[in-house]
């Protein structure tokens, strides 16, 4: 079947099959190998991208869901050649080792922070109105529990994560 994506901004038509998985339509029928496929079964988050801004996790979803939706890979998050503060702030802090988890860990803190800006409850957060909410270790946590790093590199990632968000509140 046709479908067509706004993948990274470029309207793209591909010829998959119903069954395929958006994951693997980003993959093996458009070219873009940012999102990995780690378990392919929703636990390791190595596949998360943003739809609309929100994330997802691509290997459960199937791309015909997605239909004309605007769907966002860490391929689409920089400005020509200027890192998106996220991946700058991954580079500064050390928030990778062997790098495979990377291109999800970033599209989730992306999605992540929207969520934590727009006031949506955690389990360690489930009263957002208050007047001032932390953005501490174990939010941060919680929030990105659904990533794993198999090298375990979760101290750079909170501190890129922490860091990216706290630059984006001073300005």
């Amino acid at each position: 079947m046709s479908l067509t994506l706004i993948l990274n901004g470029a309207r793209r038509t591909l010829q998959v099959e119903p069954r395929v998985s958006l994951l693997d339509a980003l993959r093996e029928y458009a070219g873009i190998t940012g999102p990995k496929k780690g378990c392919n079964q929703g636990a390791c988050g190595a596949c998360t991208v943003l739809v609309d801004g929100e994330r997802i996790l691509s290997c459960l979803a199937l791309a015909v869901q997605y239909e004309g939706r605007a769907i966002t890979t860490i391929e689409g998050l920089a400005e020509g050649d200027e890192l998106h503060p996220l991946q700058a702030a991954f580079v500064e802090h050390d928030g990778f080792q062997c790098g495979y988890c990377t291109p999800g860990q970033i599209c989730s803190a992306v999605g992540m922070l929207r969520e934590f800006r727009d006031g949506v409850p955690s389990a360690v957060t489930r009263d957002m109105s208050a007047n001032h909410v932390e953005l501490s270790d174990e939010e941060l946590r919680e929030r990105m529990s659904g990533n794993l790093c198999r090298c375990g590199a979760y101290v750079g990632i909170r501190d890129a994560i922490r860091a990216s968000f706290e630059a984006e509140v001073k300005r």
